[in-house]
């Protein structure tokens, strides 16, 4: 039976909104608007629609090909930038649920913050900024907001997703971290997608580690953090095997600092209720953990940094790895015929050194390693576009 009119649109969408999101929510409604208009949806908010083109860019599926810190050459159980990355939304919508934040903001900047990483997870990254040191050096984060904005080929009337005004910014304020971290405070739904970050990488370091044998559960249990983690199964389940231990360490961990978040945050916005996400953000508003997990999670943090991304089992993989990256760039750099056309032309108005190194970064381990042996076998003609 006809009811007259759309059975959805956007005054709904606003009202569903108002009902089910406190004041200080980012509200879909205020969004800044997208950079080349579009007329609005009939039934997705602006912030469902830039999450489902990040979902759906070429740069999202290639999260799959990139290794979060171990590289292929280690097994296939441990994390990929594509599992981490559900795993950061999946931490980052249950924190927007409890604290009344639009959800589809945060899982938009979840989904998207990790896809400007470079191959061979933090190995790469550093070589990359060395080798682009003469032109400012380089920042998976920066490189995110390159990709949204001019890399991805979705319309054919402008280059990069145009997404939100509001998803950009979250983006860029990871760019900048450090101007980002005093006055005006990011919007909570940035803050949230951080902070889930944090906790995600954190606690399935840990469980790869543990699964790979870099790292034993006595060796942790050094750190306050596990221990109370280990104490809390115990308690639900009593002594187990090291695989259920490890699988129910890696959940307590989770939840044990998503609980303290929550907890401070839920205290914290008390104080914000009627006030606008412009006017939290204004006054300053930071959500943060308590000062005992805090400590807690930097010693955790300094641990696994000493312990994992220091082992010597690493060294040599992330060496050569370091090669094959660096090989790559400087070649590239002196024979700028052997880039794609697409980047070629990039070259007409960026500095050769950053378009070589948006090549690289968007390549997957192992087209990386294809382009790397490409490199030896033929002396001529251009790498394949990514």
């Amino acid at each position: 039976m006809s009811t007259g009119g759309p059975l959805i649109d956007l005054r709904r969408y606003a009202d569903r909104e108002h009902l089910l999101l406190a004041s200080y929510a980012m509200h879909s409604s205020d969004s800044a608007g997208r950079g080349h208009h579009e007329q609005p949806h009939a039934y997705r908010g602006p912030y469902g629609r830039d999450r489902d083109r990040i979902l759906h860019s070429s740069a999202f599926r290639r999260l799959s090909g990139k290794m979060q810190v171990f590289t292929g050459e280690m097994g296939t159980y441990h994390r990929t930038r594509l599992t981490h990355t559900f795993e950061v939304a999946s931490v980052a919508r249950t924190l927007a649920r409890v604290l009344r934040l639009n959800e589809d903001l945060t899982e938009a900047l979840a989904l998207m913050h990790d896809i400007g990483h470079p191959p061979y997870g933090h190995c790469g990254e550093d070589v990359l900024s060395a080798c682009m040191s003469d032109v400012g050096g380089f920042s998976h984060n920066q490189f995110a907001l390159t990709i949204v904005e001019q890399l991805e080929q979705r319309y054919h009337a402008f280059a990069g997703l145009n997404l939100s005004a509001e998803t950009l910014a979250g983006q860029d304020t990871r760019a900048h971290k450090s101007e980002a971290a005093v006055g005006r405070a990011p919007l909570l739904e940035v803050q949230i997608v951080d902070a889930a970050d944090s906790i995600a990488y954190d606690a399935h370091d840990v469980d790869d580690a543990l699964q790979m044998g870099l790292l034993s559960i006595d060796g942790l249990s050094e750190l306050a953090i596990i221990r109370r983690a280990l104490q809390r199964v115990r308690d639900k389940a009593g002594d187990l095997p090291i695989g259920p231990t490890r699988q129910l360490l890696v959940h307590e961990l989770i939840d044990l600092q998503v609980s303290d978040l929550l907890q401070i945050s839920v205290e914290l916005l008390q104080s914000a209720q009627g006030m606008s996400a412009d006017h939290v953000q204004d006054a300053g508003f930071r959500i943060h953990h308590s000062e005992v997990l805090a400590v807690e999670r930097r010693e955790l943090e300094t641990y696994l940094f000493n312990a994992v991304y220091r082992h010597p089992r690493l060294i040599p993989v992330r060496e050569s790895a370091a090669h094959r990256v660096r090989v790559l760039f400087d070649t590239l750099t002196q024979n700028p015929a052997r880039l794609p056309l697409r980047f070629r032309r990039r070259t007409e108005s960026i500095p050769l050194a950053r378009v070589v190194g948006e090549y690289i970064a968007g390549m997957t381990d192992h087209f990386c390693d294809q382009q790397f042996v490409n490199l030896g076998h033929s002396a001529a003609g251009p790498l394949a576009d990514w």
